[in-house]
């Protein structure tokens, strides 16, 4: 009874935010106490910001804003690393009726170029030296830009500080209502720009109703006890941002990482009990707890990994898992999973949000296996972006599934097994592309997402590929590349990987070796080598992923195989730009980069 009352008190709430703003106002009205709304590391030092003055800092940005001439409707780009400073800034702007426009600060000067010119924004707010003379060098091609401000002074221009300074000097608060009484929950919030994994970025209209819609369903994947989210992904995108807003909905603390670099580090500091994440980040973490058992000796060596491998058959149904299995997994909680938790700051752990890419079943059972539980969720920038998320529900999670729709949002397979989408969630259109827009939203407002998929009796969804990765052998045989990466990715040799075999007899792969255990195993068999482009030529080396993709095949169909491979000592990344900023591999820019290899293996 008292959660049913719950849920009904939670909808009660909802029907009162409609717009981005009204969520804050909901955060100071329901959470009064809240002293760590915001955090982030200034220093070295951990810097909270309390609800209160998370609005007030929000309320001097607006007045700034309205000094500054910013009109309803105007675009203000923010090109910042995840911060406080970043959630003050979307209120402020959404308040004043104006579009926040997030761009990535880890980009090329020619999608700066693009973007900034093609949102037609007046104001640009930046963070950062590299961002700083990237955007400096392309103004002269984005004509309406007219202010530019910094997060710290770099003497070149406006910085932060003196925004909040001309906010105290010219407080609007009149104004101020007038603007946010204005502002319809129908109208744009903001333009998220895509990954551009197809091609030139395309500007992806989101309006208040569409953001507010998305949180208000978590409730029934976050548990009540969940009261500290740690953020590292970045926030501009779509779905950290999304989670962004169902925090401070719920009135949970956001503690920022201060880079990448620091994940670990910074969440023994904190302890939080859920994050969101990417399959690849969870891999990596993975690969650093099976390093530290390799520094163990004898018995405990023994006992930890035997707790290793337990944890990767962890079969999330409990009535999938056999009686002796969970005793044996009480064991290797008290000598091992217990004091992982420890180790990385998550002893009151509650979920790992995992999206963005399909995630192995060996790394979500042995994470969920932990007490750090994976909820897989799914959606796109045009979908605002969760379609479907895992809940706690009757068969709300399983592995190789991304949950079940979110309410008011229908999900049906098309005849050719494309995922299409109808609801709350779809976005406005394309910014300045409306037949752009009606190729992905037909007359019956479907959205057509481009991903295959599947639905079972349990209305879960799944995800089998993506339509446009497809392709077809000179036999005549589709190959889904997705599949057959997910699989070799799988393995501890392989960091990345690439499909190829278009109009081919076979299908080949690129390989990035995962060097940290290739040393290893060099050490091992006392290979000597002076580089990675040395070790990748090695015969022994050579014969050592043979057999790995021989083994790895035997679980692929006949045509899926892969027959020839080539290993690469190069690096896929963002900075590249082989990989887009939710670490997916650019499949037309990888393969145009290596056309010459691949020429060469397909001879």
């Amino acid at each position: 009874m008292r959660l049913l009352m719950l849920r009904n008190q939670l909808r009660l709430n909802d029907m009162e935010i409609k717009r981005v703003f009204d969520l804050l106002q909901n955060y100071v009205e329901k959470y009064p106490n809240q002293q760590a709304a915001l955090a982030g590391k200034k220093n070295g030092e951990w810097v909270k910001y309390s609800a209160q003055s998370y609005q007030e800092y929000a309320n001097l940005l607006s007045y700034a804003l309205i000094e500054l001439g910013i009109e309803k409707d105007d675009k203000v780009a923010m090109i910042l690393t995840n911060r406080p400073e970043w959630n003050m800034l979307d209120m402020a702007i959404s308040q004043v009726g104006a579009v926040t426009v997030p761009i990535y600060p880890t980009i090329s000067e020619e999608d700066y170029r693009y973007i900034l010119a093609d949102c037609d924004a007046k104001m640009v707010v930046i963070d950062g030296l590299s961002v700083m003379n990237k955007v400096t060098n392309i103004l002269p091609d984005a004509p309406n830009v007219k202010l530019v401000y910094t997060m710290i002074d770099r003497e070149k221009y406006p910085y932060f500080d003196q925004l909040l300074e001309l906010g105290k000097e010219h407080p609007h608060p009149e104004e101020l209502e007038a603007r946010k009484a204005a502002v319809d929950e129908m109208e744009c919030a903001t333009i998220i720009y895509t990954s551009g994994t197809t091609g030139t970025p395309k500007g992806v209209m989101l309006s208040h109703h569409n953001l507010m819609n998305q949180f208000k369903n978590f409730h029934y994947t976050i548990s009540d006890h969940s009261d500290k989210a740690f953020s590292f992904l970045p926030v501009c995108h779509a779905y950290e941002r999304a989670l962004n807003y169902c925090y401070q909905y719920r009135g949970m603390s956001i503690y920022y990482a201060e880079s990448l670099a620091t994940i670990a580090a910074d969440m023994r500091e904190i302890h939080p009990t859920m994050m969101c994440a990417v399959p690849r980040v969870l891999e990596r973490f993975y690969d650093a707890i099976y390093q530290s058992g390799k520094k163990q000796k004898g018995i405990a060596r023994m006992i930890f990994f035997w707790a290793l491998h337990l944890g990767e058959r962890y079969k999330i149904p409990s009535d999938s898992r056999h009686w002796f299995y969970d005793i044996k997994l009480g064991i290797a909680d008290k000598l091992v999973y217990s004091k992982i938790r420890a180790n990385i700051g998550a002893e009151n752990f509650d979920i790992i949000v995992s999206g963005a890419a399909a995630i192995s079943q060996k790394i979500a059972g042995f994470f969920s296996a932990i007490k750090m539980p994976v909820f897989e969720g799914y959606g796109l920038t045009e979908t605002s972006p969760v379609i479907a998320v895992s809940t706690r529900n009757p068969h709300g999670r399983e592995v190789g599934y991304v949950g079940q729709p979110l309410p008011g949002t229908e999900v049906k397979i098309a005849d050719n097994g494309e995922i299409l989408c109808r609801g709350h969630n779809v976005m406005m259109g394309y910014y300045k592309q409306p037949e752009l827009t009606k190729e992905v939203i037909d007359e019956d407002g479907w959205f057509h997402t481009g991903d295959m998929g599947e639905i079972d009796q349990y209305n879960r969804l799944r995800i089998t590929g993506r339509i446009k990765s497809l392709f077809k052998t000179s036999g005549g045989k589709y190959i889904n590349p997705d599949v057959i990466e997910a699989k070799f990715c799988a393995s501890k040799l392989i960091e990345q990987i690439l499909v190829v075999g278009e109009n081919q007899k076979f299908a080949g792969a690129l390989i990035i070796p995962s060097f940290a255990d290739l040393k290893a195993w060099c050490a091992h068999e006392k290979i000597p080598y002076t580089s990675n482009e040395e070790m990748i030529k090695n015969p022994e080396v050579l014969k050592h992923y043979a057999k790995e993709v021989n083994t790895l095949n035997k679980s692929l169909g006949e045509t899926e195989k892969i027959k020839k491979h080539v290993l690469l000592a190069d690096e896929w990344s963002i900075a590249n730009g082989l990989l887009t900023p939710t670490l997916k591999a650019k499949r037309k820019v990888i393969t145009a980069k290596y056309k010459d290899v691949i020429e060469k293996m397909f001879a």
